[in-house]
Parts: C-alpha cells; sequence; structure tokens
C-alpha cells in the first residue's frame, strides 16, 4: 500500500505503564494551557468547528433517528413477529438488528480508510501526530467518517433514553455514548482525526459481534421450537467477540492509540493542546473496556452457564423466558395430544 513502508514495532504493557507515568509528570509541569482562563484561550485558538458541520451534525442525528424508527416499524418488528420470537426478544431484537446494520457500515468504512487508502496509521501509530497543525484541513473521507460516527452517537444518547430497552447497564451505556461522542468532537475539532479514525476502527467490530450473537440468542426459541443453528452461530459469535475484544480492545488500543497519545505524541507536537482531557477521554474508554470484559470472564470460568444477552442482562433474566416458554410449549404439545 503506497505511503506505508514498514510496520514499526509495537510497545509492550511494561513499556506503556512504565514510561507514561513520568511522560504525564513532565507534561504536567510544562504545562502551558492547564487553568480554566488558559483552557479557554487553548480552546478558542485550537478548536475547529464551523456552523454548517455542526447543522450537518444535527441533521444526521434526526436522519439515523429517522431511519432507525422507519426499519424498526415496517422491518424488524414484522419480522420478529412473523418468526414468533418471544415477547421479550421481540422487544429487543429491532435494536439489536439497527446496531448490526449500522456498524457493519461504519467499521467497513474505516477498514477501507486505513488498509485501502493511502493512510498507514494502523501500521505506523506515531504518525498520526507527524505534521500536525492547528486547524488543518481534514480530508474529505474522513470528514465523513467522523460525521457519520458523531451523528450515530448523538442518536444513540436519545436512543438510550428513548427508544431502547431499560439495561442493568444502561447507565454506563449513556456514559460511554457521551464520552465517545466527546471524543470524536475533540478529535476532529483539534484535528486529532488520525488517531480518532483507529480508536473507531478498534471498537466497531466487537460491536458487530455483540450484535450478530445477540440476535442468534433471540432466534433461538421461535414458535416455541429450540434451533440448534442459532444456538451454534451465538457460542461462535461469542467466542470471537471474546477474542476481538481482547485483541483489539484490550492489545491494540492501549499499545498502538494510549502508548501514541500519552507518550509519542509530545515528541511529534511538543505541548500538544488539550493534552490531558484528551487522555482522559481514551483512558475512560479503556476502563469502560475492562469494565464490559468481565462478562466474557465469567463465561470462560464457568460462572456463568450459559451465554445471554451478552453484557447486559444476568443469566437468570434470560433463562426465566427461556423456561417459560419451554414450559408453554410443552403445555400446548399436551392439550394437542
Amino acid at each position: 500500500m503506497a505511503g506505508v513502508l514498514a510496520e514499526e514495532p509495537m510497545p509492550g504493557y511494561l513499556q506503556l505503564f512504565s514510561t507514561a507515568p513520568s511522560v504525564i509528570l513532565d507534561a504536567y509541569r510544562d504545562c502551558k494551557d492547564c487553568g480554566i482562563e488558559l483552557s479557554i484561550q487553548t480552546l478558542l485558538d485550537h478548536a475547529h468547528l464551523t456552523p454548517t458541520e455542526i447543522m450537518l451534525f444535527l441533521l444526521c442525528v434526526v436522519m439515523w433517528t429517522s431511519l432507525r424508527w422507519a426499519l424498526t416499524s415496517y422491518l424488524f418488528e414484522p419480522f420478529a413477529h412473523r418468526c414468533r420470537l418471544h415477547s421479550n426478544d421481540a422487544v429487543k431484537m429491532p435494536e439489536s438488528a439497527w446496531k448490526l446494520v449500522f456498524y457493519t457500515m461504519s467499521w467497513s468504512y474505516c477498514t477501507y480508510l486505513l488498509f485501502f487508502c493511502d493512510y498507514g496509521f494502523f501500521h505506523n501509530p506515531s504518525s498520526v501526530f507527524h505534521n500536525w497543525k492547528s486547524g488543518m484541513q481534514v480530508p474529505m473521507d474522513i470528514s465523513f467518517a467522523y460525521l457519520i460516527q458523531g451523528s450515530f452517537y448523538g442518536h444513540s444518547i436519545y436512543a438510550v433514553v428513548y427508544m431502547d430497552a431499560w439495561r442493568k447497564d444502561s447507565a454506563v451505556m449513556l456514559l460511554h455514548h457521551c464520552i465517545t461522542l466527546a471524543l470524536i468532537a475533540f478529535s476532529y475539532a483539534f484535528r486529532f482525526h488520525n488517531i480518532g479514525l483507529l480508536v473507531l476502527f478498534l471498537h466497531d467490530l466487537n460491536d458487530i459481534l455483540l450484535e450478530f450473537t445477540k440476535l442468534n440468542i433471540y432466534f433461538k426459541i421461535r414458535g416455541g421450537k429450540s434451533y440448534m443453528i442459532n444456538d451454534f452461530l451465538s457460542t461462535v459469535g461469542f467466542v470471537f467477540f471474546g477474542i476481538t475484544w481482547f485483541w483489539f480492545r484490550l492489545y491494540w488500543f492501549p499499545l498502538k492509540v494510549l502508548y501514541v497519545s500519552f507518550i509519542t505524541s509530545l515528541k511529534s507536537v511538543p505541548n500538544i493542546p488539550f493534552y490531558f482531557f484528551f487522555n482522559t477521554l481514551l483512558f475512560a474508554l479503556l476502563l469502560m473496556n475492562i469494565y464490559w470484559f468481565r462478562m466474557v470472564v465469567r463465561v470462560l470460568t464457568g460462572q456463568m452457564k450459559g451465554i445471554n444477552d451478552v453484557r447486559e442482562y444476568e443469566e437468570n433474566e434470560f433463562q426465566e423466558p427461556l423456561e417459560a416458554e419451554s414450559h408453554n410449549s410443552g403445555h400446548l404439545h399436551s392439550e394437542k395430544g
């Protein structure tokens, strides 16, 4: 691929966590935008968002919300009822179907930008801050990716409160969407768009596998009958979900993104604006990745007997509908007999 010379060596966890504290301390001592007044001035000097871009963002938020409503009303819900899903699963299925469609599209586009265009950020992450300048032009194809993703997370914040089924971790999901939207907006406004593109690529694949797994869980029981193909696909989806979660979010994300953002960014751009705020957002994202990874560990260690509605539901919430469905099915057969 043009523009990529050779893949730079990956740092290790030890190198990241042993080097970062001293680098952060030095950055704090040399900080030129610490304090409220200096931060406001830095924001005015370096943040670049035009009224047109803000208007496009709002229009796309409305577009995603309207498109989801249309697909849910005229495609996903009728399909769920036609398949005779359990009532609880029929309610949750449209949300997962919608997210599967979006994340497949968005991740495919990020993959295209990183591996089929002249961007070498994935193979050489330290290059994301090379030649950085305040107010520099963002390539149109990357701007489009930011518009798609930013407006989707704007829609998602609305959806968690008004459209999605409320779950045990909905409050955490709301916080996650707010942090991600802030990260997207900040990356674009301060022209850290290259590293933002890496963040999006490393997170969206897991969402594809998550929604694929959940959909197959919902379709295990249809019309009172159990379908082994969906049970098999949900297991396969969960295995790949667990593997890619660790690989993309807990291995590549810290070592390709956090290492660059915390350490090498200061070599390319000394006194980079809002160093602490930007890295706090990235670190918060890492903590959430670790928080949700506990579910995978619970399954692998046998603390959870089966694969339930991944990440958001406790086992008894999933088992009770299945038991009720089995009971109803058995009762129906006995009446027919």
